[in-house]
């Protein structure tokens, strides 16, 4: 009998809107990926019908103090990220009448949230968004020390992903090498998707002539790992270098260097700095090649913002970054940090403008097919189900 009535509870709780805490560092702040994505999974949450508590920096209604860390907070800044004070009496408030709840970051303010909700008897499910290969390029000459990587894989699982059964992941990229590196909980592979701002511009047709300068794009933080300098220099070696305007949307600690080198190399003044999230669309829109040379990724959400917006990427292939799986043929791809190979690459596309607008418009079809975020978080929700699912059959086992 009442095992029958627990099989009738979960029917019933299968469509029933849910109620998700997302613990976020970080929260009001678009100028970093895992803010945006944020973001825009709550906003289409609340579009499928969901209720969302964001909890952290900046959120609306459950706001996290900053918490300044020496020195590491500095560093962080310079990538638009803060660190967020636990408060258990904010987490008890957020966490109130909730039915999971959803941490994206390993810090201690998602490992003290994590404690709080299991505390309140609330399932806690995890994102892996922090790359440590990201985090030793940020290190500086910690990056260098022998086996800080697998350290930092083990360091990130005793803190919050050995507790955790469901771990969301963007790529299977990601969740191998965490299971490489001892992870045990259901990888969950899902795409961090794109906002349905980012629409493709009118096609182009290829017969006119190209406009001058031909605008390259690349977007992300100005950090070693994502290896803007390789650009820098490949449109320095280009036949069409005279032509081309490169554009570099993002902030961090290397704009002033990345600025005086693209100053000293370039033809045409660089534009390298920080452009608002709202403004992306309609500048991805007005550029008519995305590069992408980042070293270490875990899926890189610039690449499918820019496909969205009917760009074709040249993408570095690199085993620490997930990015190159976006690559639909081998003109979108290049050898990591191979100069000379990007520049052909560019060329190429430069020299073969009707190619360049049909696989466009390609790129665009193929993206809303595969990475909306419409459709991401209908495979989040389906993750948050099973885990709720799951913490209720242990409780019954239990009792």
């Amino acid at each position: 009998m009442r095992e029958r009535e627990i099989r009738e509870e979960h029917e019933e709780s299968i469509d029933r809107p849910l109620t998700i805490a997302l613990v976020v560092d970080t929260v009001g702040n678009q100028g970093n990926g895992t803010s945006n994505s944020a973001l825009q999974w709550a906003a289409e949450l609340r579009r499928q019908g969901h209720h969302v508590r964001l909890v952290g920096i900046g959120a609306p209604e459950y706001p996290a103090h900053v918490n300044k860390v020496p020195l590491v907070s500095w560093v962080a800044a310079k990538q638009q990220m803060q660190f967020a004070q636990p408060s258990d009496t904010l987490f008890r408030t957020a966490f109130q009448g909730v039915d999971v709840v959803h941490i994206y970051m390993p810090f201690k303010f998602g490992r003290r949230a994590a404690k709080i909700a299991r505390r309140m008897g609330i399932p806690v499910t995890a994102g892996f968004h922090l790359q440590p290969e990201n985090v030793l390029y940020s290190a500086g000459p910690l990056r260098y020390v022998p086996g800080m990587e697998r350290f930092l894989y083990w360091l990130f699982r005793q803190w919050l992903y050995k507790r955790i059964d469901h771990i969301h992941t963007p790529t299977e990229m990601t969740a191998s090498l965490l299971r490489e590196h001892g992870y045990k909980g259901v990888m969950h592979v899902i795409s961090n998707g794109y906002s349905p701002r980012f629409v493709a511009r009118e096609p182009v047709d290829p017969s006119e002539p190209a406009h001058v300068p031909f605008r390259i794009v690349a977007s992300g933080r100005l950090a070693h790992e994502k290896d803007q300098i390789t650009l820098i220099k490949a449109i320095s070696m280009s036949r069409h270098a005279s032509d081309i305007q490169l554009i570099i949307a993002g902030t961090g600690p290397l704009k002033r260097y990345l600025t005086f080198r693209a100053n000293r190399r370039l033809k045409r003044r660089a534009d390298i700095g920080f452009h608002r999230n709202a403004d992306m669309p309609a500048l991805l829109r007005s550029c008519d090649l995305f590069v992408h040379c980042s070293i270490a990724d875990i899926e890189s959400v610039s690449v499918i913002e820019a496909m969205a917006s009917g760009l074709v990427p040249v993408i570095a292939s690199s085993e620490l970054s997930a990015a190159s799986q976006f690559a639909l043929l081998d003109e979108s791809l290049f050898p990591v940090r191979d100069t000379a190979m990007l520049a052909r690459r560019i060329d190429w596309w430069i020299d073969h403008p009707d190619e360049l607008a049909r696989w466009g418009e390609r790129y665009a079809v193929h993206t809303r097919e595969h990475y909306s975020v419409e459709a991401s978080v209908h495979k989040f929700v389906d993750m948050e189900r099973e885990a709720i699912a799951t913490a209720g059959a242990s409780a019954t086992a239990v009792r």
